[in-house]
């Protein structure tokens, strides 16, 4: 099984080497991915509304420490097909959601609703009380995903994600700090030496995320697009 691997530097530069132990490595198989949290993070099993409003089955793992706040949302599109294929059965006669070809977008829109999945996962964040301060493409061992860092209204703590779709599975990668801690960029830097660490950016903890393998990464079928 393909493995996504999120990695949350241990500490900030200034933390004392006992605060950096706290943080240890969760694995999760059936979802693909690994990552290091400040402790044992708790599962809660939700659902995901895609951009064309399919009700996904998805996983939230988080950990909260004091005001800091990580998470790993994973939205499982495995099934999307099969639920595009019965909303067009069922939808009115007309309705975009009865539109769609096999080879393009998929009956029900489904190939468009993977295809748009990073980008409408973005924009959830920025409809929250927040404002921009960066937002841009980064891939991770050539596979696209989304950087959004955010500044929070109501306190002006900071919200770092990564957004990507590997697998037909969505992950969503966050951190939530207070907004004290020293801007993303002061120590972010690009390893130039290997395809397997692409750029990173310090949530306070600094937050790397990468595939073990670029493969498939879109669609089962992807000789049917």
């Amino acid at each position: 099984m393909r493995t996504f691997v999120i990695s949350c530097v241990l500490a900030m530069l200034w933390t004392p080497p006992a605060a950096a132990q706290e943080w240890t490595e969760y694995q999760n198989v059936k979802d693909g991915f690994k990552a290091l949290f400040p402790g044992q993070p708790t599962v809660i099993e939700t659902t995901w509304t895609s951009a064309t409003g399919f009700a996904l089955p998805a996983r939230v793992y988080c950990v909260t420490r004091g005001p800091e706040q990580y998470a790993v949302t994973v939205a499982d599109y495995s099934g999307i097909e099969a639920m595009g294929i019965a909303r067009a059965k069922n939808c009115p006669p007309g309705s975009e959601t009865c539109l769609g070809t096999p080879g393009l977008s998929g009956i029900g829109l489904w190939k468009h609703d993977i295809r748009s999945g990073p980008l409408y996962a973005a924009s959830v964040f920025l409809k929250r009380n927040v404002t921009l301060t960066e937002m841009y493409w980064n891939q991770q061992d050539l596979v696209s995903g989304i950087v959004l860092q955010l500044t929070n209204r109501a306190d002006a703590s900071r919200t770092y994600a990564y957004i990507a779709m590997h697998g037909m599975r969505m992950y969503i990668a966050e951190a939530t700090v207070p907004g004290v801690f020293r801007n993303p960029r002061s120590s972010c830097r690009r390893s130039a030496g290997s395809t397997r660490t692409a750029r990173a950016f310090d949530t306070g903890r600094c937050t790397r995320m990468r595939f073990t393998d670029s493969g498939k990464h879109r669609f089962r079928r992807a000789s049917s697009w």
